[in-house]
């Protein structure tokens, strides 16, 4: 074996040491979870998907919100991504938002989680107690990210289609400047076809275990809520991409941004002042005066 190879695998060999080392402990606090809440596989794959995945969306989005609706802390203007935008955000606007959110999540996402618990594998759904490898953890992971980039970015395209935009998808676009909540606001068909699915289908396709199931769907919305957010945050995922969209319609339809340089459809982006913004923070100096305007 190669010393370039060795020095790959070093930090991937250590963390499956670190994992199976860990295995136990993980599994011992998954057993006490599942003693508490029962482990019913259909409770578990419906009710209980949707109240994590509820509580990971209003966790997160509520704390940007009240940045949004106080202006506080003042220090945190400075990442806005588009400066002097809700700054405070507009309650009759967010009213609406938080309205058709909670409707979407409800009406669209709990029957989608019905239909999804019914088409899983009958093992998948059997296996509720025993925790997957680390490796089987990895390969599902990265399946169901490349399944949502595929998804989402067609879904999306399609949306923009000039036939339909104003029916559907212009509801979504409102917001110019979007705010982290304004990630599910969409009309009920949007929601699922262009949020629910691409995130899904991964799981179908997978048939991971629930609480990779339960993972993936953390780092999806959290990663929406992220990029819907208006703030370049320090070590969080870079919002550029997607608040470019918002501003100009046309550019940075997918989430990696893969098939937009496959399909040319970030070249404006590539060649604004935001591309150069477009990277995690790993510092506490904001992108804008790193790359100022001007």
């Amino acid at each position: 074996m190669s010393l370039t190879v060795e020095l790959f695998d070093l930090p991937a060999h250590q963390f499956r040491v670190f994992w199976g080392a860990s295995g136990s402990m993980w599994q011992s606090l998954w057993d006490r979870f599942l003693d508490l809440t029962g482990d019913n596989p259909l409770a578990l794959w419906t009710v209980g998907s949707y109240v994590y995945t509820s509580l990971i969306y209003w966790s997160i989005g509520l704390v940007y919100t009240l940045f949004d609706v106080t202006g506080k802390p003042g220090f945190l203007r400075r990442y806005k991504v588009q400066p002097g935008t809700n700054e405070p955000v507009d309650s009759v606007r967010l009213r609406t938002v938080i309205r058709q959110v909670l409707f979407n999540q409800f009406c669209t996402g709990m029957p989608l989680l019905f239909l999804m618990y019914y088409l899983l594998p009958v093992q998948t759904r059997e296996t509720v107690r025993e925790l997957p490898t680390f490796v089987t953890v990895v390969w599902q992971l990265a399946v169901c990210i490349l399944i949502e980039e595929v998804m989402f970015y067609y879904s999306h395209r399609l949306l923009h289609d000039g036939r339909i935009y104003r029916y559907i998808h212009k509801r979504h676009h409102e917001w110019t400047a979007p705010i982290a909540i304004t990630a599910m606001y969409a009309h009920p068909i949007e929601n699922v076809l262009s949020n629910l699915l691409p995130i899904a289908v991964g799981v179908w396709t997978t048939g991971c275990h629930i609480s990779v199931a339960w993972l993936w769907f953390t780092i999806a919305i959290s990663n929406t809520l992220h990029v819907h957010s208006g703030y370049h945050l320090p070590f969080l995922p870079s919002p550029e991409q997607h608040d470019f969209h918002h501003l100009k319609f046309n550019q940075c339809y997918g989430v990696l941004g893969v098939l937009d340089w496959l399909h040319g459809t970030s070249e404006m982006f590539h060649r604004s002042k935001q591309s150069k913004r477009d990277y995690i923070l790993t510092s506490l100096e904001p992108v804008r005066d790193t790359h100022p305007d001007q």
